[in-house]
């Protein structure tokens, strides 16, 4: 088996180590352009020796954002400031990643730090929100506008546009953003999703607009690079999306020319109660992994041996970082001394190791 600091190739693309840094949103943005904010969160921890860099949740319509702050991609003018990142990010070593989202139900709230709540109608960065089904998220949260048939079209048109932009703006990975709550997962799950059409009801139906969308990426989206979804693979809840769907699913995108599936979980149902401690997600990749799929995993993994540990004994192929990155840029420099491996150490840093 590999281990933490052994190269990851999928398609043309090879990782120099199986660490990640999870797509973490910064609500630090102005109309969805990337700032300078954005080049240093980046580029610090792709400088700390990270293989992969996976930008925030990346809007695809303006309305897809889960606050007013949000970085976007559903404009042509967003391309530049963003190949600023990457540029920087591959000049570093690592390979830029870009997580592309629409909210869904989940969007148009405050940053966490000025309160987290819903925008209100009287408020002036107030917009409606959309969904399969008129069923809002919580208490106090907009009931969504029910996407028609035509609607449904454009925002699979939205996610494919924002892909092409994508691969212009420099990125060499893509996630499709299908976890958390936001529209995606809205429509894979039974609890969200409450139509009557060929989008809801069964099983093959609440997850054809994930496999019509990706249909659509797959256009303009260059073969040569990998395509990512990150599911939640489970909802914890009853009656809500299984472990059991996530491994049917998996199936199906592995048909549909998936590369990797990225196991989170919840954000769709807000009284969850999640067995949260170390590694809790890693038995959730494991049991997608089972089907032949490449698979990340995700959540409260702090230490180094205990990342080595899942890459060693096949319980992912990858392992992506999220709340430790924000403590510490340089993790994967760390690991890798720990780990008794060759640091990739930038040369300005030398001096330091």
């Amino acid at each position: 088996m590999p281990n933490l600091f052994e190269p990851l190739t999928i398609r043309s693309i090879t990782l120099r180590n199986r660490i990640g840094v999870a797509p973490m949103c910064q609500y630090s943005y102005m109309d969805g352009y990337s700032n300078d904010w954005q080049l240093t969160h980046l580029g610090a921890r792709a400088a700390g020796g990270a293989g992969l860099i996976i930008s925030e949740a990346t809007a695809v319509e303006a309305r897809g954002r889960i606050t007013p702050h949000d970085v976007g991609i559903w404009d042509e003018a967003h391309i530049e400031p963003l190949r600023r990142v990457t540029d920087f990010i591959k000049a570093q070593g690592a390979v830029p990643g870009i997580q592309i989202a629409h909210a869904g139900r989940k969007a148009n709230t405050q940053r966490p730090w000025d309160g987290g709540k819903p925008v209100t109608a009287a408020q002036p960065d107030f917009w409606p929100v959309v969904g399969p089904s008129p069923i809002p998220f919580s208490e106090g949260y907009q009931t969504p506008h029910e996407l028609s048939l035509d609607e449904i079209r454009i925002v699979q048109q939205a996610f494919k546009a924002g892909a092409q932009r994508a691969a212009e703006a420099g990125f060499e990975w893509l996630e499709i953003h299908a976890a958390h709550g936001y529209l995606i997962h809205n429509f894979l799950s039974p609890l969200s999703n409450q139509r009557a059409d060929a989008y809801g009801g069964s099983f093959e139906n609440r997850i054809r607009f994930l496999i019509e969308t990706i249909k659509q990426i797959q256009l303009v989206w260059p073969e040569h690079l990998p395509i990512t979804v990150r599911i939640s693979a489970t909802e914890w809840v009853e009656g809500g999306w299984t472990v059991t769907d996530s491994v049917e699913l998996a199936r199906e995108l592995i048909n549909a020319g998936v590369d990797l599936v990225d196991c989170s979980s919840g954000g769709n149902i807000p009284k969850a109660q999640m067995p949260l401690g170390p590694g809790y997600q890693v038995p959730l990749s494991e049991a997608v992994r089972v089907t032949g799929m490449r698979t990340a995993t995700v959540g409260l993994i702090t230490e180094p041996e205990h990342a080595d540990e899942i890459i060693r004994n096949g319980r992912a192929d990858l392992v992506l970082l999220g709340r430790e990155m924000l403590r510490d840029p340089h993790w994967a420099l760390r690991a890798a001394q720990t780990l008794k491996q060759p640091v990739p150490v930038p040369n300005p840093y030398l001096r330091a190791y």
